[in-house]
């Protein structure tokens, strides 16, 4: 018999991440369906989508370029080794990456996610200061409330405590910068934030405590999306690449969230104008519809490698699929898709519009501060005493049966739309937002 999608049989056997399992289990959520800015419930209802899944369809659901590509590509090669092999959609994918990439970024690794690429950019950091003869740089320098993936690395580097908290002593050799988030000076900002440059600073301080010979990379979010929307203050991203470059550190970039148009630029290294080391990416590359990620490097790091013997493996890293072709062909029909319907631009273009819908959220009832950047916006709710969480959770529960999807993070609601959003779906989506907060307790 064929199965029925629609309605699971079990839901046990699927230990769900991040994810209230027993409370889900109860009262499950589904979807079974989607198209453009809309999901489709099992019980027939149209939900608007105000996070482009989890911050990756960019260019909405079910677009028909990138259904077919997939398609064509499964029906012509299924699968080919990316090592010691190669096949033409991923080199070609690679090309398309660097042609809208900042200038100077010029060479592609490729992952599976966001998580794959934050290990490999660390990974590459120390690797690279062991070949230009610094072996000693293997300290890692993350961020307070970072959010860099779930693997070793990038928890050991990330900041959020509840990521971190029940897995032990992670690695060694990191230290942390403090967060932007400065609620006093800058709440409701729209935009950068005005004050929070000199905490680029502590960079200094650390590189005083440990060395700057010791130090091989930092690695920050452009705009900290995970853990609630923390804005870079105005100077801030300049002074840390200023900083980084005096003393020969490497700075990585986590895009994972901010690359492929969020902010209205292919990547956040063009919209801030800062020239990182490194780039991680993933989510965008296929709007969400097949795994694949990937480092972005300049051609110093690329070419400290390139060394040696020419038969010889330069670097012993990767992953059985990195460059999968199905998921290459998803990349390129992506990218082809933002080209061809601007999506960037039209991102960049209605930034204004969504900006002030948020804001007017500001008289809603619980809401201590919003703020905005993009097509990224933040709504943060007074917590219930003693019961952190709850007041956001039962807002996304509300607003889900209200047919909107919002994401929340501790007592915040974060959304990040697909970048095709119409004035009326921002109209409808901040609408019944303010309906539901108005309503909670």
């Amino acid at each position: 018999m064929p199965l029925d999608r629609k309605a699971p049989n079990d839901l046990n056997a699927f230990w769900m991440p991040f994810t209230a399992n027993r409370q889900f289990k109860k009262n499950p959520r589904m979807f079974v369906g989607a198209k453009d800015m809309h999901y489709t419930t099992s019980d027939g209802r149209q939900v608007l989508d105000g996070t482009a899944g989890l911050w990756c369809c960019n260019a909405g659901h079910c677009r028909p370029k990138i259904t077919e590509a997939i398609q064509k590509q499964a029906a012509e090669l299924d699968y080919a080794p990316a090592f010691q092999m190669g096949h033409p959609v991923a080199f070609e994918l690679a090309n398309r990456i660097i042609e809208i990439a900042p200038k100077g970024i010029e060479h592609v690794f490729y992952t599976n996610s966001g998580s794959e690429s934050v290990e490999t950019a660390l990974k590459l950091a120390i690797a690279y200061h062991r070949a230009k003869g610094q072996a000693s740089r293997t300290r890692l320098i993350g961020r307070e409330r970072g959010y860099h993936g779930v693997n070793f690395g990038g928890i050991s580097v990330g900041g959020i405590v509840n990521n971190r908290r029940h897995f032990g002593t992670l690695l060694n050799g990191v230290d942390h910068l403090p967060h932007t988030h400065l609620p006093e000076q800058n709440r409701w900002s729209k935009g950068q934030p005005e004050h929070g440059a000199y905490l680029a600073d502590d960079l200094e301080k650390l590189v005083a405590l440990h060395g700057a010979e010791t130090i091989a990379a930092v690695i920050v979010e452009p705009v900290a999306g995970s853990t609630g929307v923390i804005l870079p203050p105005k100077g801030y991203l300049e002074k840390l690449r200023a900083i980084t470059k005096k003393h020969g550190i490497l700075l990585i970039f986590d895009e994972v969230i901010t690359g492929f148009g969020r902010l209205g630029a292919p990547f956040a290294a063009q919209y801030f104008d800062v020239l990182p080391d490194m780039m991680t990416t993933a989510k965008g590359l296929t709007n969400g519809v097949i795994p694949m990620g990937a480092v972005l490097t300049t051609a110093d790091i690329h070419d400290a490698f390139m060394q040696g013997p020419e038969n010889l493996i330069e670097l012993f890293h990767g992953y059985t699929y990195s460059g999968n072709p199905i998921a290459s062909a998803a990349g390129i029909a992506t990218l082809e898709t933002y080209k061809e319907e601007g999506l960037f631009e039209r991102a960049a273009a209605i930034a204004p519009y969504w900006e002030e819908a948020l804001h007017s959220l500001r008289s809603s009832r619980h809401v201590i501060d919003v703020r905005n950047m993009g097509l990224i916006g933040a709504v943060e709710l007074d917590p219930i005493a003693g019961e952190p969480t709850k007041r956001a959770f039962s807002a996304f529960l509300a607003a889900y049966d209200r047919n909107i999807l919002i994401r929340t993070t501790g007592d915040i609601i974060a959304m990040s739309p697909p970048l095709m959003i119409e004035k009326h779906h921002i109209d409808t989506l901040i609408g019944t937002l303010a309906d539901v907060l108005a309503k909670l307790d």
